[in-house]
């Protein structure tokens, strides 16, 4: 990725760099062979949140940055693009601003990056802030945020089922993006790791119920191989936004779907003390 940003910080601030190997957490069942679930919220009287544990391996995670090559998202299904934003960080804790101003940034970018992008739907975001307080903190754990199943609920979810019933019908390419910018400056801790879609098998894939009070999803959980080819950018910029293919109906060669797992990551070069990484992630319906 032949970026020129810096990836030093002021001299009281350092950021980690290279090619590293690192734990990342995959999945490991439940110990009953049950079917694996997450909820979201407090879950019924004498359910636990989460009935499957974590998996830890260590890896090797190669930096993209300074490197000629660049991911996209039609073969390692992910991607990044120098885009700024008109929001400043205080802004992102005011869900208006965010509806009004963000929504139209991400949707340009959607039509102008992914392939066939003629209609972007915005379904949902997520501010993730650091610290012990925080609502929602990084995710240290390699998931996708849909699999086929719940990408086919999504389309009836947020379109008529009539309207959705015709795109199927028709063969249309329907995919989910997340759209990811780091908030608050450069990204010192908690880093993005992505893996290469063509390195992850099918089998590697686990689905997991998620389990809202009114609503429940799937996501797909993952489990390690060591066939698995992981990626990173060392010192993310504000104005480098990472484009996460979640599922693309349009399949590639021999078959083979585009979804990328990925997970934040403790980089073992990340300075005692390190101010926690803050992010927006969108959550994009993108129809062909």
């Amino acid at each position: 990725m032949s970026t020129e940003t810096t990836t030093t910080m002021p001299e009281t601030e350092w950021v980690p760099a290279g090619d590293v190997v690192a734990n990342l957490n995959f999945y490991a069942p439940p110990a009953d062979g049950s079917r694996p679930f997450n909820y979201i919220g407090t879950p019924p009287a004498g359910q636990p949140a989460t009935n499957f544990g974590d998996d830890a391996h260590a890896v090797r995670i190669h930096d993209l940055r300074g490197r000629e090559v660049a991911p996209s998202l039609d073969k390692e299904a992910f991607a990044f693009h120098p885009i700024p934003t008109a929001l400043s960080y205080d802004d992102f804790g005011d869900d208006g601003k965010i509806t009004s101003t963000y929504y139209d940034e991400i949707r340009a970018l959607v039509r102008a990056h992914v392939a066939d992008a003629r209609e972007v739907l915005i379904f949902d975001h997520t501010v993730r802030r650091s610290g012990p307080l925080a609502a929602r903190g990084p995710v240290q754990r390699v998931h996708i945020d849909q699999t086929p199943r719940s990408a086919a609920a999504r389309l009836r979810r947020h379109f008529s089922r009539e309207r959705a019933d015709e795109l199927v019908a028709a063969g249309t390419r329907f995919q989910i993006v997340n759209v990811w910018r780091p908030i608050n400056g450069v990204v010192v801790s908690d880093p993005l790791a992505f893996a290469d879609s063509s390195s992850v098998r099918e089998d590697d894939l686990v689905g997991v119920a998620h389990i809202y009070p009114e609503y429940e999803g799937e996501i797909a959980a993952v489990a390690h191989n060591p066939q698995q080819q992981w990626w990173y950018v060392s010192g993310q910029t504000g104005d480098e936004v990472a484009l996460i293919k979640c599922f693309d109906s349009r399949v590639g060669d021999a078959g083979a779907r585009r979804r990328v797992p990925h997970s934040a990551f403790v980089h073992p070069g990340t300075p005692a003390g390190a101010r926690g990484r803050e992010s927006i992630e969108v959550r994009c319906l993108v129809v062909g």
